[in-house]
């Protein structure tokens, strides 16, 4: 009922507001001076005296900005808990009640590129994506969505662009403390805490930020496995408790300063560390004819990564234009490890234990330096030029471990069982050209960036060198942006832009992973050329009175270049096995070496050692939609409503057919409202998501992932100018995330449908609770 009427009230908002054009100018902040004269108050954060909505921002390119306190009020953790809320972004993949790798346009990590400050940043995925709840809310002062590409900005990214900007010195004026507690379905209670204070100082103006908070989240997890989709045998089963158990510290700093009459200094810098346990407990039931074969297997993953950068601006005056130099590093660092032990039973006997293990020592450093210049360039048209140096070093270590009992009871010592280092090494070089013009209702913009890379890549096994390669891309990246201001209120946009995504890293190593796909071994290709785009964003913004705002974009890409799994046609190491003796009755009949007659191939493997390759093309297309406005054509200028509602599809041809692109959804929609009550300081809302479905089809798996409905609620009350406090409550309606697999031995069982196994599993983490108070001075 309470969506029923949540949409009702959003459909007569748009359609009455719809009407009333011309109603209002931009919603804009004050433009921030360096010498910090406009800086907001921190207590306009902390006790808000109205409702904020979505920004309508200025940029030629097609841009959504969220300030904080659009979010502020559900009290999100992390910049995840953020963009669950954004138009077009979906998480798929991430477990319940989580929110790491964002989706623009639900295509996968690799094709969204996060920004922190406007500047790249290294993270965790091999897919070159960064887990964006790494990075705490309270740091944040605005989120902005960069839905094209520019030539100033790297063109790696081909669905879009998330760029955090963390709070800025000299935006806030004054301090603050949050003080809070979470408390978990399973009763467990954990604190957070956080302060920013922020005045001038050394001259100039300083921030800084400090924020440690307990994540927690305990999941309950079923799976049921049957012998083909019918589910009329039940082959085993699987139920799994799993709890994260951990901490977050994280702070940050801004500095800026005038120097002289024109130029301007600043400096800001960021740092998250995750320590944080994993624990699993989990009881496999098994049946094999008459016998029942029950597995013990507990498993602990302990995590320890750390994000942080740094980075300096230095703007001057110039040859008649305006010239900044800029250089930031950034790192991630991760030493975490995996263990899994299992202890078998047959009919209640004691029959075998194992245990493997994995130790991960990753370091991940990027370093950039830019300068560009802009000056006018005739009448009302500006021109800016500039080049971007980046290099990156991606260092990563497996070490290996195994264990086998002789005897039950026997306790868990780790033998060294392999190790596998690579190194990859990127250099990039970018120039870019590009001019901007207005003419009053209709500015615009055009561009070219040509982006160069020189790839070095290094493979290490058990200490000796496997394999080293190089690769070299480049690409001219144009775009162009239009944006007419049809009337007060209306605006259209167009935007056409080619954009990149290079390989992910592992699929760059040159190692043979056996069974990575079934029974279908893997070896990486470091000869991978980019994947490119051209694309096009065409969108409508209407104001609606003084403070809303509704939009509507179509957006379309054409990807070149998939990056796609192959066939090399060699056997792979499972078939070479079933093989050996036909093998080597070969060898002595023909007097040949095992090389030799394995390449003669005298078998017919039904299994084989795969790559990637450049060899597929696909489409990206959608409609996204957004709103958010006060009802005050209603007379209630204190009710806000919030709604976007992004329809996504693609197509893309694989070794099977036709299918959409890996792990995209089908739709994403968000609902809300928050009720302002000003005359008790006191105000309440609601908020309802749901993600549609999403497919992926690899060799010898096919997924399909579906969640449940997320609803979340709360109560705000607020003392006197400097004090708030918050009641939240998230995954009202115990939301499960529920995965469907079908798996296979093989590319002819998959394409046969002979099933290996399918497979059923859902997982729950039941409401969470949080009670938070802020104080501002």
């Amino acid at each position: 009922m309470r969506k029923t009427l949540l949409a009702r009230c959003v459909a007569r908002a748009t359609a009455v507001t719809l009407g009333s054009a011309g109603l209002a100018a931009a919603q804009t902040l004050p433009a921030p001076m360096p010498d910090g004269s406009t800086a907001l108050s921190l207590d306009r954060i902390v006790v808000q005296g109205q409702i904020t909505y979505r920004d309508r921002p200025d940029a030629i390119a097609p841009t959504l900005v969220y300030d904080l306190e659009y979010f502020q009020r559900f009290e999100p953790n992390t910049v995840g808990d953020m963009l669950k809320r954004v138009p077009g972004v979906a998480f798929v993949g991430a477990d319940i009640m989580e929110f790491d790798g964002a989706q623009l346009r639900g295509l996968t990590g690799g094709y969204t590129q996060v920004l922190i400050n406007g500047k790249q940043v290294p993270g965790a995925g091999d897919d070159r994506s960064f887990w964006v709840d790494r990075i705490p809310a309270e740091m944040v002062d605005r989120v902005e969505i960069l839905r094209s590409s520019s030539a100033n900005r790297s063109g790696d990214a081909i669905a879009g662009a998330i760029n955090i900007v963390l709070r800025d010195a000299y935006l806030f004026d004054g301090s603050y403390v949050r003080l809070g507690a979470n408390r978990w379905d399973d009763g467990e209670i954990n604190p957070t805490f956080g302060a920013v204070t922020s005045g001038d100082a050394l001259g100039g103006r300083i921030l800084a930020g400090i924020n440690v908070q307990d994540r927690y989240r305990s999941k309950e997890k079923r799976s049921d496995r049957f012998a083909d989709p019918s589910r009329d045998e039940l082959v085993s089963f699987e139920d799994q408790v799993e709890v994260k158990d951990g901490r977050d510290y994280s702070g940050n700093l801004s500095y800026t300063a005038e120097v002289g009459e024109t130029d301007f200094f600043s400096v800001d810098g960021f740092y998250v560390k995750t320590d944080r346990d994993v624990t699993e407990v989990s009881r496999e039931v098994e049946f094999d004819g008459d016998d029942v074969i029950e597995a013990n297997v507990p498993g602990l993953n302990p995590i320890d990564q750390r994000n942080w950068g740094i980075g300096a601006e230095y703007a001057f005056d110039m040859a008649g234009g305006r010239t900044k130099f800029v250089a930031d590093h950034a790192r991630f660092e991760d030493d975490s490890s995996v263990t899994e032990e299992s202890h078998e039973y047959v009919n209640g006997e004691w029959d075998a234990s194992e245990a493997e293990a994995e130790a991960v020592d990753a370091k991940d450093d990027e370093t950039g330096f830019r300068i560009a210049h802009e000056r006018p360039f005739g009448d009302a048209v500006e021109m800016e030029f500039g080049i971007d140096y980046r290099t990156k070093e991606r260092a990563i270590t497996y070490s290996y471990f195994a264990f086998e009992a002789e005897n039950e009871g026997d306790p868990v010592v780790y033998e060294p069982d392999g190790v596998v280092a690579s190194v990859i090494e990127e250099d990039r070089l970018d120039p870019y050209l590009m001019f901007s013009g207005n003419a009053g209702v209709l500015a615009w913009e055009a561009g070219v960036r040509y982006e160069t890379t020189d790839s070095d890549i290094r493979y290490v096994e058990d200490g000796e060198i496997e394999g080293a390669a190089s690769n070299d891309y480049d690409e001219l990246l144009p775009s162009l942006h239009l944006k007419w201001d049809v009337s007060d209120s209306d605006r259209i946009s167009l935007s056409l832009a080619k954009t990149v995504k290079g390989p992910n890293f592992n699929e760059l190593i040159p190692a043979v992973l056996d069974g990575e796909f079934g029974d279908n071994d893997y070896v990486g290709n470091p000869q991978l050329g980019l994947e490119t785009a051209h694309g096009l964003d065409l969108g409508f913004e209407h104001r609606l009175g003084r403070r809303g705002v509704v939009g509507v974009n179509v957006f379309y890409r054409d990807v070149k270049d998939l990056i796609e799994v192959v066939n090399t046609g060699e056997p792979s190491e499972d078939a070479l096995d079933s093989y050996a003796d036909d093998i080597e009755e070969y060898m002595e009949e023909n007097g040949v070496s095992e090389d030799e007659a394995i390449a003669a191939n005298p078998f017919d493997p039904d299994s084989f050692v795969f790559t990637s390759a450049n060899v597929g093309d696909g489409t990206v297309y959608g409609v996204e939609f957004d709103l958010s406005t006060p009802l005050s054509a209603f007379g209630l200028e204190n009710t806000g409503v919030f709604a976007n509602y992004s329809y996504l599809k693609s197509e893309v041809t694989d070794f099977l057919g036709e299918r959409r692109f890996n792990d995209q959804a089908k739709s994403v929609y968000n609902i809300g409202f928050i009720q302002d009550l000003p005359n008790v300081s006191a105000s309440f809302g609601a908020t309802y998501r749901k993600q549609g479905d999403a497919f992926s089809r690899i060799l010898a798996e096919e997924v399909l992932i579906r969640y449940g409905e997320d609803l979340e609620l709360f109560v705000e009350k607020r003392f006197g100018d400097s004090v708030s406090v918050r009641l939240t409550a998230a995954n009202l309606l115990d939301a499960s995330k529920d995965e469907f697999f079908d798996k296979f031995d093989n590319l002819g069982d998959q394409i046969a449908r002979d099933y290996d196994e399918y497979e059923v599993e859902s997982e729950e983490a039941g409401p969470s609770y949080q009670v938070v108070m802020r104080w501002a001075f």
